[in-house]
């Protein structure tokens, strides 16, 4: 989803959890946060907060 990044919850190595929420974006007045589909280790985070974000971008890796 297009939108902006609110904030950022997880730090690079972090190890989390199946639906832990990894970050929180704003799209339409709507914030909506993304959590970690299968638990694992955050490998890289591509975005910080205030960061504009388009459809099919890559926001963080998780391994």
């Amino acid at each position: 989803m297009a939108g902006v990044v609110v904030s950022v919850g997880v730090e690079v190595g972090a190890r989390v959890e199946s639906g832990h929420p990894l970050l929180v974006l704003e799209a339409m007045k709507m914030q909506t946060t993304v959590a970690a589909p299968h638990a694992g280790t955050v490998g890289a985070i591509a975005v910080a907060a205030g960061a504009s974000v388009q459809e099919g971008q890559v926001l963080m890796t998780l391994r």
